[in-house]
């Protein structure tokens, strides 16, 4: 077993197994802890359960009638349909999402492997599994990127490698992933265009895949989305700080780099790839999502938390390979000590490895002082060399131990993370009584709960046909409730109930739907249930 480990594609993949296996426990416990949301497990959930019957992806989440692909281009999701048909549950797109994720392991700790051996493959590999961006999304519900992730791993390792080919079919399948992630394939072409050759048929290879991602992004953005959305339009185009763009041009550079938020966002990515990663083409890769984050509106994409790092974490760890490699600072087996990367040893022409060059009588002396000296300057740039790239792999050890008590991760080893509260139960008892294939209108988190055996909207919002207004008398009118859900279900505590929906609108509602004759099933302090009347 442990001489399997020292093969790289056993030890890639038992780590990838090691982590899924991590992730899956962490994203299905919260779950069952009811820590996961409407926005985003619900709603994706709605999406693919449509997929799976054969449906567009119509979301009550989102809101009636919504169609998903309006919101965001991600069409590769109809790939979990026939998983889903088969286990139709929200664990079955946590436990997708965790599987995913954990891919990315493996292109990274072979690549690590080819330049290091197992220890720097194993090393890689943990730092891969690790990292903040990606532990962070696995425990912060389903999203689409879980598919970009492995995808940019196995590309930027297919460029670390000079195998640009490899490299350009990982990567087109991104734009069925996200709309955004067309300019990370134009990186993709762009960096396989610079590296080819000229004359080469693989510069009409990088250039036509630059050309083509940025048509993607356009087409997806200006004519798929604005199609697909109830209000005609990109809904994002307000948050990308197209204001400043169209202005002065210091408006948008200021933007870049302001609040202070946005430092921590660049400082820890930095350290993540060791810094020394910055040296290596493959961090150009982060610049079109880093771009979008910064220059938007929504202060949720400045910082270090939700899920929107993931698709950096391997492009960076890509990058720290990459730079470790170019340092030479791990020899191969071919390489004599003392010698420098890439150097072969002096010798004259036709004279085998390992023989001794013919000299003339006197020559000794001075071509040996003159090989000592270059032999010294050769392992003083190997020490260099060797401390420079385990100053890197050390820093980004360090943001890892760093961050692991901060995000989800460490949860697994927190005994308060795996118990059930009596509140849980209550709440667990009460959501039981809501029958499948009922229509319901739900808060946030209770939602999650329900959107794979019920039609759940949220509660806050208004039911379509609209609720009929209570009569001037007190009494419902006649047919009242017919146009509203079969259950109304609410649990005022709940944190995240302030968002999606203000907790003025979601009493307000409450207020309308008892006034419409709803009765309360379960009146358990925050934990409300209430029936059709």
């Amino acid at each position: 077993m442990l001489h399997a480990l020292r093969r790289p594609r056993p030890l890639s993949w038992g780590l990838a197994g090691l982590f899924a296996a991590l992730y899956a426990c962490v994203a299905v416990n919260r779950h069952r802890r009811m820590l996961t949301q409407a926005y985003d497990l619900g709603i994706f959930e709605q999406a693919v359960r449509a997929y799976a019957h054969g449906e567009a992806p119509v979301v009550l989440l989102k809101g009636p009638g919504y169609q998903l692909l309006g919101d965001h281009f991600h069409p590769l999701l109809a790939v979990l349909a026939p998983l889903y048909r088969l286990f139709p549950s929200a664990v079955t797109l946590l436990l997708a999402q965790a599987v995913l994720m954990a891919l990315a392991v493996v292109p990274l700790a072979r690549w690590a492997f080819e330049v290091g051996g197992p220890r720097l493959a194993v090393l890689v590999g943990a730092l891969t599994g690790t990292s903040w961006g990606i532990v962070e999304a696995v425990a912060d519900d389903f999203h689409e990127i879980a598919f970009a992730v492995p995808l940019l791993a196995f590309a930027a390792t297919a460029l670390g490698r000079s195998r640009p080919v490899a490299a350009v079919l990982w990567a087109l399948p991104l734009v069925l992933v996200k709309e955004d992630l067309g300019l990370t394939v134009a990186v993709v072409g762009a960096l396989v265009l610079v590296r080819a050759g000229r004359g080469s048929g693989t510069r009409a290879l990088g250039f036509g895949v630059a050309v083509f991602g940025l048509a993607a992004t356009a087409l997806t953005v200006l004519v798929v989305l604005p199609s697909f959305n109830p209000d005609g339009n990109f809904d994002y185009w307000g948050q990308m700080g197209t204001r400043e763009a169209a202005g002065a041009p210091w408006e948008l550079a200021a933007r870049l780099v302001w609040p202070p938020l946005k430092w921590l966002l660049l400082g820890l990515a930095a350290a993540t790839a060791g810094f020394l990663g910055l040296r290596s083409p493959l961090v150009l890769l982060c610049a079109p999502t880093l771009g979008w984050r910064l220059a938007a509106d929504n202060s949720h994409y400045w910082g270090v938390g939700y899920h929107y790092s993931a698709v950096l974490m391997p492009l960076l760890l890509a990058a720290l390979v990459d730079a470790v490699r170019r340092t030479g600072a791990f020899a191969g087996p071919d390489r004599a000590p003392g010698q420098g990367p890439g150097q072969v040893p002096d010798r004259a022409p036709g004279q085998g490895p390992g023989q001794v060059p013919d000299r003339a009588p006197g020559q000794g002396s001075v071509r040996g002082s003159v090989r000592g000296l270059a032999r010294e300057r050769a392992d003083g740039a190997d020490r260099a060399a060797v401390r420079r790239a385990r100053r890197a792999l050390a820093v980004a050890g360090l943001v890892a131990l760093v961050t692991l008590p901060v995000y989800p991760l460490h949860e697994l080893v927190a005994p308060g993370a795996w118990g059930t509260s009596p509140r849980l139960e209550r709440a667990r008892t009460m959501l039981a009584r809501i029958p499948d294939g009922a229509t319901v209108a739900a808060s946030n988190r209770l939602a999650a709960q329900l959107a794979g055996r019920t039609t759940v909207g949220l509660v806050c919002r208004e039911p379509s046909p609209p609720l009929p207004e209570p009569s001037s008398i007190g009494a419902p009118p006649a047919g009242a409730g017919r146009s509203g859900p079969d259950w109304v279900v609410v649990d005022l505590a709940d944190p995240s109930v302030h968002a999606p929906c203000a907790i003025a609108d979601t009493l307000r509602m409450l207020d309308r739907y008892e006034g419409l004759g709803y009765r309360r099933v379960v009146d358990d302090g925050d934990l409300r249930l209430l029936g059709r009347p």
